[in-house]
């Protein structure tokens, strides 16, 4: 794998020295896009100040890319939000303003599973991220990066973001809105939120709500993070090349590694296999997924921001579509949008159970109340990787 391809849409692979030489030198203090930096392919759109759960945010921008033309009836446009660490780069070369190439781009583009000569499809930089949204490496009003003073933001606050860009574009409904993992909770809150604006829903390896299981595995890769002396309580943007929280958001990295994959792939993958000739036994050698988990925690430093990392993980743990709705049956029973929930089998992070529990509730389902559960060794992230059966399933539900 080399430096400019997204490692969640491709297998793993053994690391080589081509790899490890690439990520030579001091990571910067943040991977975050900044003002100033190549816009690529982005676009902006300035919200003023969004209300949220908790407070407000001021000067509010969203970054977004857009694909295919928005017909005269504009009732082709198709929203695509974005895993935890993703970003709104869904097709394109990796260039300037672009760390890494599109991120589905077996999904997305003419004659694909989502039709760019049919549709027009958007996707933005969640609220709180690090490419371009409004998020803690941003300017506050005073002129300096938010940092530590960033507002807690919920997953509802994302959607009301995405819903005021919608407006913007003069889009008054979705003909579907389609999100993988922390993207799927957005979609389903789209659809329980607005079930007006959205005509079709596909949700992918995600859930109704964050449960204990998902909340623990986030509460540890945030205290890794915090607990990096280079963090500096979330103020460390200043801070030289090298002297950030790059070791503590590398290894909430590896962390989160271990549930995007399944023990079958890493097993099938590396088996015991060591990195090189030098010994892992009581010597200076290393197992080879050792070199594999290194490799991208330090490759992820160079693209994200540590407090957005923080900021989107919370957001995560606080989602349940049922809060303050009478609960999840009541709050879903709401959403008119035919929809389609996937499972991967072998997903360790949102099991199958979890769509199970969501398809069991929505009214409109393609296939009733039940998921389509795809066969992967991939883990959780197959709806990234198994193209052409997750792409198969996409048309069916923009065929509907």
């Amino acid at each position: 794998m080399d430096w400019q391809t997204p490692e969640d849409s491709v297998p793993s692979g053994i690391i080589t020295e081509a790899n490890r030489r690439s990520l030579l030198g001091k990571p910067a203090a943040s991977g975050a896009w900044r003002i100033g930096d190549p816009e690529g392919d982005r676009r902006f759109a300035s919200l003023g100040t969004l209300r949220l759960e908790h407070g407000e945010l001021p000067g509010t921008r969203i970054a977004y890319e857009t694909w295919g033309e928005l017909n005269e009836a504009r009732d082709n446009a198709v929203l695509i939000v974005h895993a935890l660490t993703g970003d709104s780069h869904v097709l394109g070369a990796a260039g300037p303003g672009h760390a890494t190439a599109g991120w589905w781009q077996g999904i997305v583009g003419p004659g694909m599973a989502i039709d760019t000569d049919r549709w027009f499809v958007v996707c933005s930089n969640m609220l709180g991220g690090c490419q371009g949204s409004t998020g803690p490496s941003s300017l506050a009003p005073d002129g300096t990066e938010w940092g530590s003073r960033f507002p807690y933001l919920t997953v509802r606050d994302q959607v009301a973001a995405q819903a005021a860009l919608t407006d913007r574009l003069g889009i008054d409904r979705w003909a579907a809105v389609i999100g993988g993992s922390a993207g799927g909770m957005q979609a389903v809150e789209w659809a329980a939120t607005h079930p007006d604006r959205v005509e079709r829903l596909g949700v992918l390896a995600s859930a109704a709500l964050t449960g204990a299981d998902q909340i623990a595995a986030n509460t540890t890769q945030s205290e890794a993070v915090r607990m990096d002396p280079g963090f500096h309580g979330g103020d460390y943007y200043d801070l030289p090349d090298g002297e950030g929280p790059h070791r503590g958001l590398a290894l909430a990295r590896r962390m989160a590694l271990l549930s995007y994959r399944s023990a079958v792939e890493l097993g099938g993958r590396f088996s015991r296999s060591w990195q090189s000739a030098v010994s892992p036994y009581g010597g200076e050698g290393r197992f080879a997924v050792e070199s594999y988990l290194d490799f991208h925690g330090n490759k992820f430093t160079r693209r994200f921001d540590a407090n957005s990392y923080l900021v989107l993980l919370e957001a995560m743990n606080s989602h349940d579509v049922g809060r303050e709705r009478g609960g999840l049956a009541s709050a879903l029973s709401r959403v008119t949008a035919r929809s389609l929930v996937l499972a991967i089998d072998s997903d360790r992070l949102f099991p199958p159970s979890d769509q199970e529990l969501l398809a069991s509730h929505l009214p409109n389902g393609l296939d009733g109340r039940r998921p389509v559960i795809v066969s992967s060794e991939y883990g959780h992230d197959g709806f990234l990787i198994e193209e052409a059966l997750v792409g198969a399933q996409l048309r069916r539900l923009l065929a509907s």
